[in-house]
């Protein structure tokens, strides 16, 4: 009898993954093929989903508000995962993430014996939260990325202007000399609006809008007012470049500073308590041997 429900659950198993994959087959083959030639590669963890991401875009996500696709579309933007995913594609992601959360929510419960309904809602909810949270790291990756790459490109950009060059063509030798990284690939859109035909100050400003990052804005702000005030736009990007590689040097003293601080904790859980152990026994030993303990 045993026997009996065991291959009958198994069967059971073996049907509905078939009919799901099945279902899935189906689904995927209305979507219309995935051009990604213009994207960035996918990571592998997003590369295993793909399929099933397709089909919520296509079937759900792809339907859902404007104005909420636009919002998550300008967050995507900010942090540059723009290149990997649409808005439509991110939402299915979350979703996605979630169901797959959800599952090993469940087969934990059941492994550990703790049948309820709470704890796989909860993870389902940090599966839907994951991608966000994900979204959040990649920002702050990428806003250290360009305050650490800017002083380097003002100072190329300072340098072809003084050779000459205008702010466009000193721009495109920066990006031909400066590492290649996120603050390359701004640049880059920078110089596509200007070659479609937008003025220099709305490229740079829509660049500042999209990466929302204070040196940034400080510095599309200062080339802005030198160009409507016909400054001298050398003057003013030797002073940019000045005063971002101080701050650069504050930054870098600051963590210095801070170094001690961040020790104490370390210090204290792991070093001081192995310390006083080695010191210790030995004392404890001779103690016990002298049979005062």
């Amino acid at each position: 009898m045993d026997n009996i429900l065991l291959y009958s659950s198994a069967f059971s198993v073996g049907a509905s993954l078939l009919l799901v994959l099945i279902a899935a087959y189906i689904f995927n083959a209305a979507v219309p093929p995935d051009d990604r030639d213009y994207m960035d590669p996918l990571p592998p963890w997003i590369r295993i989903f793909w399929p099933l991401i397709r089909i919520f875009n296509y079937y759900i996500t792809s339907n859902l508000s404007v104005e909420y696709l636009n919002k998550v579309e300008a967050r995507l933007q900010q942090t540059g995962v723009s290149y990997l995913v649409i808005a439509e594609e991110f939402v299915a992601l979350r979703i996605i993430s979630a169901l797959v959360w959800l599952v090993f929510g469940i087969i934990l419960m059941d492994l550990i014996e703790q049948p309820g309904v709470l704890w796989p809602i909860i993870i389902m909810a940090l599966g839907f939260f994951f991608p966000e949270i994900w979204l959040r790291d990649t920002r702050k990756r990428r806003e250290k990325e360009v305050i650490r790459a800017l002083p380097i490109y003002l100072d190329f950009i300072t340098m072809a202007v003084e050779a000459g060059l205008n702010f466009t063509g000193a721009l495109t030798q920066a990006m031909e000399k400066a590492p290649h990284g996120a603050l390359h690939n701004e640049f880059a859109i920078v110089m596509r609006d200007i070659r479609s035909g937008m003025s220099r100050a709305d490229s740079l400003q829509r660049m500042s809008d999209r990466l929302d990052v204070k040196d940034i804005t400080t510095f599309v702000r200062a080339v802005i007012q030198a160009e409507r005030l016909g400054s001298s736009m050398k003057k003013t990007l030797q002073v940019q470049a000045e005063q971002r590689r101080n701050e650069r040097f504050l930054r870098a003293e600051k963590l210095a500073m801070e170094a001690p601080i961040k020790l104490i904790a370390p210090l204290i859980m792991f070093i001081f308590p192995v310390t006083f152990i080695v010191l210790g026994f030995p004392i404890v030993m001779k103690f016990i041997g002298e049979g005062l303990l």
